[in-house]
């Protein structure tokens, strides 16, 4: 079974072209279903049924018990197609629904207030690198040098699935940077480095998702609230379409494939002028 599964991933990596996060996650996914199980042949759907049962019973958030049901279909699908197993177990097995739930963001206002909370300049382009050009955290931290053009103002990066795309700086974002990269070059002569990350902490390390993860969580204290780098991404989608941007370029500036995905910020903002509506006129 181990060596089945290892077998999809490679698939998954040269095949498909994931990126490495999404196939450690297929990773974590497979393994957590396959343990005790010796031969992939031995696997039915009423094995699959009470493994769907047991994750619902270790009350595992419903987006994890919907990931771990299509890592399941996908990995059967492979199987069926490349003749490792004659009939796929999981071919009528339903995606559970997903509970739309809508993003939590945070106010202009309140991305004002940590941006004017003593940053250093890399804290700097990590808060603007997030909010005005709404970039994921794996995206940011994977960022070279050469991803960013200055004179034409964009950032390249690659998305999901190593999707390209490129995302216009502002003039704020621009100026941002251009005081980071003269600390980075000190940086790198420093510690005698050979490298093209763009972000590089006072230490000679390179920025890690985790480290992002930490610092965000931090900036959020200040404004009293809960939140992650992707709190940032959700506030960009947001305030550009509150202030008239359309759906479509919104989503190609944060990579979706599908504008359905997209959509659900516009309810964001309805909700938003609801809420404002409401507390002025209460």
């Amino acid at each position: 079974m181990y060596q089945i599964i290892a077998q999809y991933l490679e698939y998954l990596e040269l095949e498909k072209g994931l990126s490495q996060n999404t196939i450690d996650a297929y990773r974590r996914d497979l393994s957590d279903f396959s343990q005790g199980v010796d031969d992939i042949h031995t696997i039915d759907r009423n094995y699959i049924n009470s493994y769907v049962r047991k994750l619902r019973e270790r009350k595992l958030a419903p987006s994890s018990v919907i990931r771990k049901v299509a890592t399941l279909r996908g990995f059967f699908k492979w199987a069926t197609s490349a003749e490792i197993i004659d009939k796929n177990p999981a071919s009528t097995l339903e995606q559970p629904k997903t509970p739309q739930r809508l993003p939590k963001v945070v106010s202009i206002k309140e991305i004002e207030e940590m941006l004017h909370n003593n940053l250093t300049p890399l804290e700097h382009v990590i808060m603007e690198l997030l909010y005005s050009c709404g970039l994921r955290v794996s995206e940011l931290v994977n960022l070279k040098i050469n991803d960013i053009d200055l004179s034409s103002k964009y950032v390249r990066c690659f998305g999901k699935g190593s999707k390209e795309r490129i995302i216009p700086i502002g003039e704020m974002a621009k100026n941002i940077i251009k005081q980071y990269l003269p600390e980075r070059e000190l940086i790198i002569k420093k510690f005698n480095l050979n490298t093209k990350q763009l972000l590089i902490s006072e230490k000679g390390r390179f920025i890690t998702r985790q480290d992002v993860y930490n610092f965000i969580h931090a900036q959020g204290k200040i404004i009293h609230k809960n939140i992650s780098p992707h709190t940032l991404r959700h506030s960009f989608a947001t305030h550009l379409l509150e202030n008239g941007a359309d759906l479509r370029v919104v989503q190609e500036l944060l990579g979706h494939s599908d504008v359905s995905t997209t959509q659900l910020y516009t309810h964001i903002s309805k909700k938003r002028l609801k809420d404002v509506y409401f507390s002025i006129n209460k």
